[in-house]
């Protein structure tokens, strides 16, 4: 960790933005501490745009336009339990209610998706992964797209329940995305070892 910043710290220098803020690289772990975790959805690293990514997978802060992938996942929130489409990209509520929104990655450069893979980030969210699944029991992994589902390849399954899908973005959300229905897997899954459900409803 001491070298991964030690590199970031060298391409600040360099003239390179960084998202998302320094105080916001570990946001997922401050909105949802470990004791409150019932469901983890993992992304890949954290949008690109100036103002888009601020700690939380798939979410932006109000005000900011609501990406595609989010705005399809807010599609099949509605279909699957008749939630309105929410007027925000804010997923603060979802980490409050115990959804950790965890990406891959933590960090990323201005307009250059996919530009901190393979600094070490992805050593640290294995390691998160593997402890979730030793220390946690009942969890709900919700692994949208390959990338995330070979990421959470050593959950075991016995203990934890695994909804898998295509990624929600709209390159591929046709392909096997839309009518899965997360959300009320998961809270049925909740219900079914008395763990309180989620609110996903986002006023």
């Amino acid at each position: 960790m001491q070298e991964l910043f030690r590199e970031l710290e060298s391409r600040k220098k360099k003239g390179k933005e960084i998202f998302p803020p320094k105080k916001d690289i570990f946001a997922a772990f401050r909105e949802t501490p470990f004791e409150r975790i019932k469901v983890v959805i993992l992304g890949q690293d954290p949008y690109h745009g100036k103002g888009q990514a601020h700690g939380l997978s798939f979410s932006v802060k109000k005000g900011v336009k609501i990406p595609p992938s989010l705005a399809n996942i807010y599609q099949e929130l509605k279909t699957d339990l008749g939630h309105p489409v929410p007027s925000h990209g804010c997923l603060e509520h979802w980490a409050h209610e115990g959804v950790l929104l965890l990406n891959n990655v933590l960090t990323v450069e201005e307009g250059e998706a996919g530009s901190h893979h393979k600094l070490g980030w992805e050593k640290f969210t294995k390691r998160v992964i593997e402890i979730l699944n030793q220390e946690k029991d009942n969890l709900v992994f919700i692994l949208w797209g390959l990338p995330a589902q070979k990421k959470a390849e050593s959950v075991d399954e016995k203990k934890h329940f695994l909804i898998k899908s295509v990624h929600p973005s709209p390159l591929s959300c046709y392909k096997g995305f839309y009518g899965t229905k997360p959300f009320s897997k998961t809270n049925e899954f909740l219900r079914s070892h008395l763990i309180h459900e989620i609110d996903w409803k986002i006023s």
